[in-house]
């Protein structure tokens, strides 16, 4: 389904909707693979189609290329409706389904999906042989090492080698400790020796360097990022001509990103605020922590309006 060494754009929530990988697929394709923002699969009821179709994007479900390398990540808990929304993207003929199971959100955790999973073998089973059996096309999970814990760690793995999970993601850190600290690539590397499906690094990747370095630490199959390439989009590019960008050449890549973005959304008529709420949000990640950066990144999450937001780009 992918090639060795693929990167990955991880899913974000609120980020990689249509209109954000659009902007990747034109102007960063280096990414060998996308991943749609999960959808919250409900327990109350069915999701109709245009439902399911509009979360994706109707303009990548139509294009058959764009629909085979872009993930379909789904949200679910053991009450929710999964059985039913599987069989509709198998229908609907999407080729890749992902189970969030690293969400640590407490809201979503409090509701047992995401993270919450990897505390409750029982569920987290049955919620995979449900998934397998309700869709043919390639399935895979992207989970972190535990919950409170990684007690269920290799356990988990099992899981989900025996019952037909074709590939696994793995973040460095269980949900309690949400981004804090590094993320720990021996559990990467631990899952390689474990477990013969590909297994994906995930965590701690903002450079060419690291992922130069968690490819030679862990010999995990592909990597995806996450974090690092909200802040550094180009950062595909980076790794594949394997050179990190000097200062002067990121302002002139984060001006061009600004640029692209701005021109897409209000081609698809997105109003100003939220152009600018989205743009703050990206400014966050984008700029480092040095003096010049850090007023930078003050001026800009200062801005009152768009076009005050990119004069102080």
């Amino acid at each position: 389904m992918f090639e060795k060494n693929s990167l990955f754009l991880a899913p974000m929530e609120s980020v990689t909707d249509c209109f954000y990988r659009e902007l990747i697929l034109k102007n960063y394709p280096d990414w060998d693979v996308l991943s749609c923002d999960f959808l919250r699969i409900p327990s109350t009821g069915i999701y109709p189609r245009k439902h399911i179709l509009k979360h994706f994007g109707d303009s990548h479900y139509q294009n058959p290329i764009i629909r085979k390398k872009t993930i379909y990540q789904l949200l679910a808990s053991p009450q929710s409706y999964i059985q039913e929304t599987l069989e509709e993207l198998e229908e609907m003929n999407f080729s890749w389904v992902d189970l969030n199971l690293g969400c640590p959100s407490k809201t979503v955790c409090k509701r047992q999906g995401g993270s919450y999973l990897l505390s409750n073998l029982v569920q987290l089973e049955r919620m995979i042989k449900t998934m397998r059996s309700s869709f043919t096309k390639f399935l895979t999970v992207k989970m972190r090492v535990g919950f409170q814990d990684d007690k269920n760690f290799e356990r988990c793995l099992k899981i989900f080698e025996d019952n037909g999970i074709e590939a696994i993601t793995i973040h460095g850190r269980t949900r309690e400790q949400l981004y804090k600290g590094k993320a720990n690539w021996d559990y990467i590397k631990k899952a390689v020796n474990l477990v013969k499906v590909p297994v994906i690094g995930n965590g701690d990747i903002n450079s060419y360097e690291d992922a130069q370095r968690i490819f030679d630490y862990t010999n995990c199959h592909s990597i995806m990022i996450g974090r690092g390439a909200l802040g550094s989009p180009w950062l595909a590019k980076n790794i594949r001509e394997k050179k990190d960008l000097q200062k002067e050449e990121i302002q002139q890549e984060r001006e061009y990103f600004f640029q692209s973005y701005k021109k897409l959304l209000k081609h698809y008529n997105q109003n100003e605020s939220l152009i600018l709420r989205r743009f703050k949000g990206f400014a966050r990640y984008m700029f480092g922590q040095d003096e010049s950066d850090l007023k930078k990144r003050g001026l800009l999450l200062r801005s009152s309006n768009l076009n005050e937001f990119m004069l102080n780009l």
